[in-house]
This record gives structure tokens, sequence and C-alpha cells, in this order.
């Protein structure tokens, strides 16, 4: 059955059952794809939402002007992007999300991370030989698929936090996957760059027509995933975990040689957890700790660049870049040693970010020349004890995956930062036949090689990169900060804080600022507007920024003026994203 522009009278009648269970608000409402930039800059008095889709800009935006708070806003705009941006999260994924509570001035982290099923094992990423799966073969594997989270971390922020009916927050995805929006350039890339792995599954039912990938100004109607949302909204999310939901997902993991069980979702839970807390330029800053490796090695590399006063350097010197780049060496090189899942490993947060041991590794940075086997350190000496896990290498051929990252302030005080994802774009490329939703690969964030502290383990959850932020002046949020991107999430995050914090840079230009990333010797990326001169001095030196420049994330972010008021967002021109204020400012 063909889910895309024909519809037969049979569906046309389940339509409009569906339609029917709608709420006033959400017929009342007329969402509208507008994928112009001309939404990238909002500024406003009674709150804003920033999203990479103007579909779930405009749903969390409806959600404020029907006085639901930034927590109901976020959780509406989620279940929207698994709807319009199926490629990027849902909920056969996960996600973290920091939320400011403006009630009790709280910070809480919201940990939605998938897990492996009972039935991993360390090795199951091995061939018989004992050598790696290749890394494209892995994604595409029943293995790479982990415990989804995503709808239980919206169901626990909706029980702190929430203040509408979640009904009501379900309601505008259900409607636009029952009526359908127009495919933009970004969805109709995803779709015809992953046909081998989409057309295995369920999703070329979807995606296709006739066995031609839809294509920008397609309309997108999703008829399985509109029945799930109506499960969702008329059972509760529980539903999606214990029952036929769960069975149909549990056996197409099996299907394509997985183990997970239903047992495996009605076991799942999130964790609810403390941030990590750093400091930079005299601002306080909330960001992801364990098992995301995000939080802990932004906060390492700004407290590295902090010593070197990266203001007295032009923004696109050869020297801001160079001390960047070799910055990014250490933390990653530390990263790849010593992080993974808290509740098997002992990640060494104190020594890593200790002030001694971040001026240890400072001292190794020279601008002269270039550390050519950047190592990592030992931040035991910092805290004590010692490492429970190896030193184990890995193959090199992971590919960084796709996610997408959302914001959220309100009047009342409240702000969610929200990374959420599928890992790769549409994740392993396999959909729940008859419930429309793609599942995640995050199991490949796991190392291949085991022994390390980022092994394959059951229900331990994959080492991320997402790296969701709020940063605060004298106890108030003044910033959220987040993007997409795999491993340069964390160098994306880092970047806009410096031109923020240290360039003093107006917020758009701030993230639109030209990018680097680099995480060892053999991997070098830069964006467009880099100067070559500067990329040529760099390779000079001993770097390796290769020929082709390419897009690095999609930072989207909120700067929160505590004294007027007003809340200015940005939306990353890399994708069609949208900012939308409540109460907006005249232009």
């Amino acid at each position: 059955m063909k889910q895309f522009l024909v519809r037969s009278s049979l569906m046309f009648g389940v339509l409009l059952m569906i339609v029917a269970t709608l709420s006033q608000d959400v017929l009342a409402a007329d969402y509208e794809a507008d994928y112009g930039t001309e939404n990238n800059v909002a500024e406003a008095n009674g709150g804003m939402v920033v999203s990479a889709h103007p579909l779930a800009s405009e749903v969390g935006l409806d959600i404020l002007e029907s006085d639901g708070n930034a927590i109901d806003a976020a959780i509406a705009m989620q279940f929207t992007l698994n709807v319009v941006e199926p490629m990027m999260s849902g909920m056969g994924g996960g996600g973290f999300m920091v939320v400011h509570d403006g009630a009790t001035g709280e910070t809480t982290i919201v940990n939605s991370r998938e897990r492996a099923p009972a039935g991993a094992t360390p090795d199951m990423f091995l061939d018989e030989d004992g050598e790696p799966i290749p890394f494209e073969e892995r994604v595409m594997q029943g293995t790479s698929v982990g415990v989804p989270g995503t709808l239980k971390g919206l169901d626990t922020a909706h029980q702190m936090w929430g203040t509408m009916a979640m009904p009501d927050l379900v309601d505008p995805a259900i409607h636009i996957a029952s009526e359908g929006f127009p495919i933009d350039d970004v969805l109709a890339f995803s779709i015809e760059d992953s046909q081998e792995k989409l057309m295995e599954s369920a999703a070329s039912e979807v995606f296709f027509n006739d066995g031609e990938p839809l294509a920008e100004g397609d309309t997108l109607v999703q008829e399985d995933l509109a029945h799930t949302l109506q499960l969702i909204r008329d059972n509760g999310i529980d539903h999606f975990y214990n029952s036929e939901i769960a069975e149909a997902l549990a056996n197409t993991v099996q299907k394509f040689g997985g183990s997970m069980e239903k047992d495996d979702l009605m076991q799942y839970d999130v964790t609810v957890d403390e941030p990590v807390w750093g400091e930079f330029k005299g601002y306080d800053i909330a960001t992801m700790p364990p098992p995301s490796s995000g939080g802990v090695f932004l906060l390492q590399m700004l407290g590295i660049l902090d010593g070197f006063d990266l203001s007295q350097y032009d923004m696109k010197s050869w020297e801001k870049y160079h001390l960047m780049a070799e910055t990014m060496h250490l933390s990653y090189a530390d990263r790849g040693e010593y992080a993974g899942d808290p509740e098997f490993v002992e990640v060494p947060i104190e020594g890593l970010l200790h002030p001694d041991y971040l001026e240890e590794r400072r001292n190794m940075i020279s601008l002269d020349s270039v550390i050519e086997e950047p190592e990592p350190g030992n931040p035991f000496d910092y805290q004590g004890g010692m490492a429970d896990y190896d030193s184990v290498d890995q193959p090199g051929d992971k590919v960084d995956g796709q996610t997408t990252h959302f914001s959220i302030a309100d009047q009342y005080g409240n702000v969610v930062s929200y990374t959420t994802t599928i890992e790769q774009v549409f994740g392993s490329g396999i959909m729940v036949p008859e419930y429309g939703f793609m599942l995640n690969n995050e199991l490949t964030d796991f190392d291949a090689e085991p022994g390390g502290a980022n092994e394959v383990q059951p229900n331990k959850r994959p080492l991320s990169s997402m790296t969701p932020t709020i940063v605060f002046d004298d106890g108030k949020p003044m910033l959220t900060v987040g993007s997409p991107g795999g491993q340069t999430i964390i160098t994306s995050v880092l970047q806009t804080i410096i031109n923020n914090f240290e360039y003093e840079m107006e917020l758009q230009a701030a993230v639109e600022e030209p990018r680097i990333f680099t995480n060892g010797m053999e991997n070098y990326t830069y964006e467009e507007r880099v100067p070559s001169d500067v990329i040529d001095r760099l390779n000079g030196m001993g770097h390796n920024f290769g020929d082709e420049p390419e897009s690095l994330g999609n930072v989207n972010s909120i700067l929160i003026d505590q004294e007027n008021g007003t809340f200015r967002g940005v939306a990353d021109s890399s994708r069609n994203g949208a900012a939308l204020g409540l109460e907006p400012v005249a232009q």
C-alpha cells in the first residue's frame, strides 16, 4: 500500500475518524511549511521556539500561545519532528533534554538515551574472523538498534513539568501526518541519499512512489505513523512499550538479525540526572553528563582555550584555528579513552576538568608546531583511582550521524534545550511495518572492538556526543545552544559559545560563523568562508584540512535578555529551520 498522494476511499474514512478526534485548537491551526530564510531570526517579548523545521516551530509557538509552557512545547515539537524530520529523530530513537525550571530555579537532565537489549554482547559487531564488521553494514543490521527512549523521556518531562494534557500535545503531529506536508530539499536529499537502506524495509512504501524517491515539493502523508500517534494519544505513552507496538518493534528488530525482545521495551526507563557544570568568562554552563561525552569535553575544551585569550587573534586567523584544532585533538584523545556509561564504568569527570589537568594539557600546545600523535592524558592523577577498562584501538570507518536540536524559552522562566536522534540519517533504515516509524542504529555508537570503556554490554547506554546546553548569567538562563552532527556536535557548540562570549558576537553572527572540526590527524573538516590562505597556512604547519569544505552542525539557539525581558532566537541557515516568537518585536 503506497502512503503518499493517492488516497483510497478507505484511507479517507480513516483520516476523517482521526481528524474528528483532534482538539478544536488543532483544527483551527493552519500549519504551513514556510521554507524561506526570513524565519531564521526572531525577537519577541513573550517566549521563543527554535527548531530545524518550520512546522515544528509553528507547533511549538501554537502551544505557547495556548498557555502551555516550554516543556509542553518541547513535547509537542518532538512529536511533530517525528513526522516532518523522520530521518533525524522520533519515537524509535532517544535524546537528552536540559530543563531549567523557572519556578524553582533548578536545572535538570532528562536522559532518554537508548540502551542495549539484554541479548547484546561485546563482540556482536565482529565478524566470524574476529574483525570489525564495516560500519555501513553494522548500521543496517538489527544488532544496531537500541531500545528506544524518546517517548519515555517525553512522558517523564510531562509528569515533572507539563501543564497541558498529553493528547493536546500529540494532536498537531497526528494532523500533519494525516494531512501531509510538502517535502523540503533536506528531506528530499536524505531520501535519495538513503535509498539502499530504506528500500530494505517498510520505509520503501512510505518514501518512494513506484520505486522512485519522493522529491522536493511532493506531499508526504504518513498514514501508519498517524495511526501509531493516535494509539499513543488515546492510550498513553506506556502503550508504546507494552502493547502490540512493542511486539511489532521487537519482531522487526529480530527479522533484521537483532536480539531485542518485548521485555527489553517493558523494562526500559529513563534517568533524571544533574547537569555537569562549568564556567567560562564568568558565565555558568549547565550541560550534559555521561553517557554523553558532550558536556564534559565541551567544558574541557573551553577550559583549555580560556588560557590562550583567543580574542587577541582575529576571528579568522590561523592562530585561532590552530589553537582550536590542537585542543580538539587532545580532548578527543581523552574522549576515546575515558568516556562511557557511568552505570558501567568510572568516567573521571573531576580529573578531566581539574584546573591543573587543563593546564597540563594546555601546556602541550604551541603556536609553532602540531602535536603529531595526540595521546590521552591521565586525569585519574587529579582525582584518584584508576581506569577499570582497557585502551583499545577502534576502526576509523565510523560516519558521523545526524540528529536534531531545538530550544524553547517561555515567559515563566522555563527553558528547554533538547537534542534528539536516531543516529544516522534515517537511523538503521528499518521501519516498523504498519506503525510507520524509523528505528535507530544507536548501538553503533558503541565500540566495535570490545574491552574499552565504551564496549557493548546488556542494558548499557552507548557513548554520545549530544551537547544540549544552557548558559547562565548570575543564576538566570541567558543562552540555550545545541546542534546535531555526531562528534562534530561538541565543537559546533564550543565555537558558538566562544563566538558569543570570547568575541562578543551578535547571536546570528555567532551561529553562522564558519566552523572547523578535527578529532585526530586523519580527520579534518572546515566550512566555507574559512579563508583559503588560512587553510594553506594550517596545512603547511602539519594539519590535514582537505580541499573541499563541508557543512558542520546545525546550531539552534536562544538568547534571553533578563534585563528587558526579550528573547532572540536564531535557526542555523544550514537547514530550513525557524525561530518564532510569542509577542514578536517589530523589526
